[in-house]
């Protein structure tokens, strides 16, 4: 087959549209879940941290999984439960068993992101990694567009139980092209042609092992300030996107008094603005590369870029005073934050080997989680009155994780032992 590796990063994309369908169904629907169990804002405060809890556990779980049993079996592990996990919500009758089950939920979903950052190192040449990137994070917004109105269009037609069914099913419908098309590693993929395998390996047609690279154990790995950079960068910046994934319907429906259906009409906009930054992020890094640029200069500048764009809007989204305003300023934020994020999520493998990638993938996002955390409990106190001070708040983070990407983050190329030159800066 030809263009195997986009085949597989694109099945990979709507693993997760699919992911934020499943994560995103219960804020749509928590107007009439809440009523139903008798929850109210805290408890959706207290499932939003359990879940994260979960999510951060598994983010890390999963990087290692990803590393010991390899790609085709971790991404057939964590679709399969997620999607038992989200259907199984259709059972819910307390906010106790609706807790266990975003537990489950939270730990199998993880596995998606160090999965995809593994899958393109192992895919994709390095010019072509954050394109690659682009596609699978434009999944996500692509997840986020589609799950309001998808899912409270099933709401309105056959009620929140039945819909948590049936949108359990579209994971398992997933495995079926998954395990087919991705029998194994570029390496020794029948599917993919000499001439595929070769760009993707960097080799001649008549090679077919790829050069051994940089792969130290965690212990290791965390001795590069590198390392640090990615998850320092991660901790501060991906709370902004959580703040809008977990809190913009809430966020609708407390400033503006809207119901499911409106939530449904309104809420997907932003999201627009996220893929468009996704595809743009990953295409600006690349076209840098192709000109003759340094990986170092084309990551460095699109990650920089991406800030920039998201603070005016940041703020100026504290005086929004009408919900088409707020989602269109929405929306420029969260093309600057794909933007940013998307190249973040190239560095473990533009520094290392596949045999670490996945592993500090997971560490990003265990940190990602842990500064999602703060924000998340933060979110009923700051904003009693208006939502003013955590957007203030998310502004205030943007430039920290830029200040971690420059200060330790060293050249960005590949590592070779926790002594060079280039580690010790």
């Amino acid at each position: 087959m030809r263009n195997l590796r986009w085949m597989v990063i694109g099945l990979i994309g709507l693993a997760t549209v699919i992911n934020y369908i499943d994560r995103n169904a219960l804020a749509v629907m928590w107007p009439a879940v809440s009523k139903e169990i008798g929850a109210d804002k805290s408890d959706y405060a207290l499932l939003v941290t359990v879940f994260m809890l979960a999510y951060a556990f598994g983010q890390s779980a999963f990087g290692k999984i990803f590393d010991v049993i390899g790609t085709r079996l971790g991404f057939a592990v964590s679709i399969l439960f997620w999607s038992l996990s989200i259907g199984a919500h259709a059972l819910v009758r307390s906010l106790g068993l609706l807790a266990l089950l975003r537990v489950t939920l939270g730990i199998s979903e993880a596995g998606n992101w160090p999965g995809a950052a593994k899958a393109n190192a192992l895919w994709f040449p390095q010019k072509e990694r954050a394109l690659a990137q682009g596609v699978f994070n434009a999944g996500a917004s692509l997840g986020a567009i589609v799950s309001a109105p998808l899912v409270a269009l099933l709401f309105t037609a056959f009620g929140w139980r039945a819909t948590f069914l049936a949108i359990g099913v579209l994971g398992l419908l997933w495995l079926v092209p998954w395990l087919f098309l991705y029998r194994a590693d570029p390496e020794s993929n029948p599917w993919l042609t000499s001439a595929e395998r070769a760009h993707i390996l960097g080799l001649s047609e008549t090679e077919a092992v790829r050069p051994t690279g940089y792969a130290p154990g965690w212990a290791q790995m965390l001795r590069h300030r590198q390392s640090w950079a990615i998850i320092a960068s991660r901790f501060f910046l991906d709370p902004v996107w959580w703040l809008f994934v977990s809190w913009l319907p809430i966020y609708l429906a407390e400033t503006f008094g809207f119901d499911v259906q409106q939530i449904g009409l309104f809420a997907w906009v932003p999201f627009v603005g996220a893929m468009a930054g996704s595809l743009t992020g990953g295409w600006l890094s690349g076209a840098l590369i192709a000109r003759g640029r340094s990986v170092n200069f084309a990551r460095k500048c699109a990650i920089t870029l991406g800030g920039l764009i998201m603070l005016p809007p940041l703020l100026l989204t504290m005086h929004a005073a009408s919900p088409l305003y707020a989602v269109l300023l929405i929306a420029v934020i969260l093309f600057g934050f794909q933007m940013a994020i998307n190249n973040i999520q190239t560095l473990p493998a533009d520094y290392f080997a596949g045999g670490t990638v996945g592993s500090l993938a997971g560490l990003g996002g265990t940190a990602a989680v842990a500064g999602t955390l703060v924000t998340t409990w933060l979110v009923p106190v700051m904003t009693k009155a208006s939502y003013a001070p955590i957007f203030a708040l998310a502004a205030a983070l943007v430039p920290l994780s830029l200040l971690c990407i420059w200060l330790l983050g060293g050249r960005i190329a590949p590592l070779t032992s926790p002594n060079t030159i280039q580690d010790k800066g």
